[in-house]
C-alpha cells in the first residue's frame, strides 16, 4: 500500500509549491530557465528536508504513540489538508515588487510552502519505514512540478493557483480518511 500512498502524498504536498511557482511565473515574466530551475530546486529541497525532520522526530516518539498512531496520522493529514483547502479560498493581494528570482524571497517561499510537510513527515514515520525514499520522492516530485508551474504561470497566470492548492488539500484529507478506515476495518476483521 505504501507504493501508492507515498507518491500520492508527494503530489499532494507539492501542490503548495506548484501553486506558488505558477504565481511566480505569472507575476514576474522575466523568469528564464535558470530562474525556473532555481525556484524548483529551492522548493524541492525544502519540501524534502521538512518531512525528513518531521519523520525523524516521529521515529523518536513512535514507540510511545503506536497504540493510537493512526489517529495522529489522521489528525495531521486532515489539519494540513483542511488548511490547504481553506487557504485556496483566501484572496491574496499581489505586490508589484514581488521578485521570485531573489534568493531571500525564494528562501521565504520555500519555507512557507514546506511547513506543512513537517507535520506530514511525522505521519510518514508512522506509515512507512522507507523515510529516505519517501522524502526523496517528495523532493523530486516538488522539483518537477515547480519547474512546470513556473512555465505554466508564464502562460496562464493565476487561474490555476487556488484550484491546485485545494486539490492537494483534498488528496491529503482522503489519505487521512483512508488510514482511519483501514485501521477500523483491520481491527474489526482481526
Amino acid at each position: 500500500m505504501e507504493f501508492i500512498t507515498i507518491p500520492i502524498i508527494a503530489v499532494a504536498l507539492a501542490m503548495d509549491a506548484f501553486a506558488v511557482a505558477i504565481v511566480s511565473g505569472s507575476t514576474y515574466k522575466k523568469l528564464g530557465i535558470v530562474h525556473a530551475l532555481r525556484i524548483a530546486f529551492f522548493f524541492g529541497a525544502f519540501q524534502a528536508f521538512m518531512p525528513l525532520i518531521g519523520s525523524l522526530a516521529g521515529l523518536t516518539i513512535k514507540k510511545y504513540i503506536e497504540n493510537y498512531d493512526h489517529w495522529i496520522a489522521f489528525a495531521l493529514l486532515v489539519a494540513v489538508g483542511g488548511k490547504m483547502i481553506y487557504e485556496s479560498f483566501k484572496i491574496r493581494a499581489e505586490k508589484n515588487n514581488f521578485d521570485p528570482s531573489s534568493i531571500i524571497v525564494l528562501f521565504v517561499l520555500a519555507v512557507a510552502t514546506s511547513i506543512d510537510a513537517l507535520a506530514v513527515g511525522l505521519t510518514l514515520s508512522l506509515i512507512t519505514s522507507r523515510i529516505f525514499t519517501a522524502v526523496t520522492l517528495i523532493g523530486l516530485v516538488t522539483f518537477i512540478l515547480s519547474f512546470i508551474g513556473v512555465n505554466i504561470g508564464k502562460k496562464t497566470g493565476h487561474f490555476l493557483e487556488s484550484r491546485i492548492q485545494a486539490i492537494g488539500g483534498i488528496i491529503l484529507l482522503a489519505i487521512g480518511i483512508k488510514i482511519i478506515f483501514q485501521h477500523i476495518f483491520l481491527k474489526i476483521g482481526a
